[in-house]
C-alpha cells in the first residue's frame, strides 16, 4: 500500500489528494489551521445551543420536521436519530474507493472549518480513513440533494460505533467490534454534528473524480487503438496533420491527433489506402477518430473544472460564515456535479460506439482491405473474432442506455420540503458503469487491431510503427494470443481489458512515444 501522507488543511484538497486516499490507502493529517478553524466555528455553535432562539440543525428537527423545537436534554438524541434514521440504503454494497472517496471528501468539509462539529468529530473520522475501516454503504438511498443522506449516514454510523464496516482484511463486521480493535472511541454526537456529517455532495463527487481519472487513461488508450485500427486498415495518416486541426482550435481534438500521429510515426503501412481499390478518403470512425475522441476530451476538462470548484466548496447546511453568521442555504443542491456525470456518461457512450465501428471494418472482409474474414485463421473452418464484436456491440448498446441523463429527473421528497433533486448519485453511480464498459470496448478494438497488424506484418511484408510493434511485443508478454485456430476468446478478452483498465496499453507506447496527451 501507498502509505504517504495527505494533510487536510482548511482550504480544501486536491484531485490527487482524494485519489491517493480512495485507492491508495495514504494517511491523512489534519493541519493545525483545519483543527483551528474547526475549533472556531464550534464555539459559534455551542453560543447559539445556549440560547434560547430556534436555530436549524442545532436546536430543531429536520427536512419538513424542521417546525419543532428541541430542547437541550433531548439534543444528543436529536442527532443520534437523524443518523439511524438516515442511514436507510439498499442493495448492493458500494465499492471500497468509492466509499473512501466520500468520507474524505466529507472530512474536507469538516477540516473547512464552516460546518460547526467539534475537532474530535473530524479526528475520529480520519482515525476510521487511517485504519482502513470501511462503512458498509448501499447502491440506493441518495437522491442527490439535501446530500448523498443515506451513504453518508450509514458512514456516520460507523463514527458511533454502530452498523457494519469491513476491516483492513476485507471482512465486514459490526462496527464496534473494529473500533475497539483499532483503539478508536465512538463520537457521541452533540448538536449540529449529525447534520453536518451528512449533508454534502461527497458521494458524487468522488464518484466524479475517480470517473475522470479512469477516464483520462482511457481516452489516451482510445488514441492509441485508434491509430492501430487505421494502420491495418491501411489508412491514410495524412487527416492527423497538425494544420488540419489547428483549423478547428478545439484543444481535445488537436490533442488526440497528435497522440495518433506520434504513434504512427515510422509506419510502413500508412499511406497504402490507394493500392488495392483507390480509396480518396478513409470512413468517418477512421478519419474523424480525433474529432469525437477530443470532443469527449474537452468534455472531460470541463468536468475536471467543475470537480475543482466543488473540492474548493464547504457544502452543508447550516454553514458557519467567517463573520460568525450561521445561514442556511441550498449549497448542497447536487446540480452542479450531476450535469457533468451525465455529460461523461455521453461522452464515453459516443467513444465507445466509434471504437466498434472500427474493430467492425477490421472483420469485414469486404471494406478490411484484403484482411481474412472475421481474422479467422481458417474462414469458414474458423470464426474468428465474430463473437468479439457481439460482446462489443452489446457493451455499446448498453452505454447507449446508460448515456440517458439522470439529472434531468427529479423527485419531490420530505413532504414536498424538498421538491426539486438532482439524481446526481445515480449519475455517478451509471457513470462508473460506462466508464467500465468503455475499457472493455475498447480492449476489443485492441485485440482485434493488434491480430490484423500481425497478420499483415506476416502475408504483406509490411512493419508497423516502432510505437505499434512496442504494444504488440507488450500485449503478447501479457498472455494476451496472437493470431490462430480459434480458441477459447474469453480469457484473451479479460486480458486485454486488464492491459488497457490498468495503464500498460499507454505505457507501452509511450516506451517508443513519449508521453501522451
Amino acid at each position: 500500500m501507498d502509505m504517504q501522507n495527505v494533510v487536510l488543511g482548511a482550504d480544501g484538497t486536491s484531485a490527487e489528494d482524494v485519489l491517493a486516499v480512495a485507492r491508495g490507502d495514504a494517511q491523512i493529517v489534519l493541519g493545525e489551521a483545519a483543527l483551528r478553524g474547526i475549533a472556531k466555528a464550534r464555539a459559534v455553535i455551542e453560543a447559539l445551543a445556549a440560547k434560547p432562539e430556534p436555530v436549524y440543525g442545532v436546536s430543531t428537527g429536520f427536512g419538513a420536521l424542521a417546525v419543532r423545537h428541541i430542547t437541550p436534554d433531548l439534543r444528543a438524541q436529536l442527532q443520534r436519530s437523524l443518523v439511524r434514521s438516515h442511514a436507510a440504503g439498499m442493495g448492493p454494497r458500494v465499492e471500497r474507493e468509492v466509499v473512501r472517496a466520500l468520507m474524505f471528501l466529507r472530512l474536507k468539509t469538516l477540516a473547512s472549518g464552516h460546518t460547526g462539529v467539534r475537532p474530535v468529530v473530524a479526528e475520529t473520522m480520519a482515525a476510521l480513513l487511517n485504519a482502513g475501516i470501511t462503512p458498509v454503504v448501499h447502491e440506493y438511498g441518495s437522491l442527490g440533494c439535501s446530500g448523498d443522506l443515506a451513504p453518508l449516514a450509514h458512514c456516520a454510523q460507523v463514527l458511533m460505533g454502530e452498523g457494519e464496516a469491513e476491516g483492513p482484511d476485507g471482512t465486514v463486521r459490526p462496527a464496534a467490534e473494529l473500533l475497539e480493535a483499532h483503539r478508536i472511541i465512538p463520537v457521541v454526537l452533540r448538536e449540529k454534528e449529525g447534520l453536518a456529517l451528512i449533508n454534502g455532495t461527497d458521494g458524487m463527487l468522488g464518484m466524479l473524480l475517480l470517473a475522470c481519472a479512469d477516464l483520462t487513461r482511457l481516452f489516451t488508450a482510445a488514441d492509441i487503438t485508434a491509430a492501430l485500427t487505421l494502420e491495418a486498415l491501411l489508412g491514410t495518416d495524412r487527416v492527423l496533420a497538425a494544420d488540419l486541426h489547428a483549423i478547428r482550435p478545439h484543444p481535445g481534438q488537436a490533442a488526440s491527433a497528435e497522440n495518433m500521429r506520434r504513434v504512427l510515426a515510422g509506419s510502413g503501412l500508412t499511406g497504402h489506402h490507394q493500392d488495392d481499390a483507390p480509396r480518396v478518403q478513409d470512413a468517418y470512425s477512421i478519419r474523424c477518430a480525433p474529432q469525437v475522441a477530443g470532443a469527449g476530451r474537452d468534455t472531460l476538462a470541463h468536468a475536471r473544472l467543475v470537480a475543482d470548484r466543488e473540492l474548493a466548496s464547504a457544502v452543508d447546511n447550516p454553514v458557519v460564515l467567517e463573520d460568525g453568521r450561521v445561514e442556511s442555504n441550498g449549497n448542497f443542491h447536487g446540480a452542479p456535479v450531476a450535469y457533468v456525470l451525465d455529460f461523461l456518461a455521453i461522452a464515453a457512450a459516443d467513444l465507445g460506439s466509434i471504437a466498434e465501428r472500427r474493430t467492425d471494418r477490421l472483420l469485414d472482409k469486404n471494406r478490411s482491405h484484403g484482411l481474412p474474414p472475421f481474422l479467422a485463421d481458417d474462414p469458414g473452418l474458423d470464426s474468428g473474432l465474430m463473437i468479439a464484436q457481439y460482446t462489443q456491440a452489446a457493451l455499446v448498446s448498453e452505454l447507449k442506455r446508460l448515456a440517458v441523463p439522470a439529472s434531468v429527473d427529479s423527485i419531490p421528497s420530505s413532504a414536498m420540503q424538498e421538491d426539486h433533486v438532482s439524481m446526481g448519485w445515480s449519475a455517478a453511480r451509471k457513470l462508473r458503469t460506462a466508464v467500465d464498459n468503455l475499457a472493455r470496448i475498447i480492449a476489443v478494438e485492441l485485440y482485434a487491431a493488434t491480430r490484423a497488424l500481425e497478420i499483415r506484418a506476416t502475408t504483406a511484408g509490411l512493419r508497423p510503427a516502432p510505437a505499434s510493434q512496442a504494444v504488440l511485443a507488450a500485449v503478447r508478454e501479457a498472455g494476451i494470443q496472437g493470431p490462430g485456430p480459434d480458441r477459447f476468446l474469453s480469457p484473451d478478452l479479460e486480458a486485454a481489458y486488464a492491459f488497457v483498465r490498468d495503464g500498460s496499453l499507454a505505457r507501452a507506447a509511450e516506451s517508443v512515444t513519449g508521453p501522451l496527451a
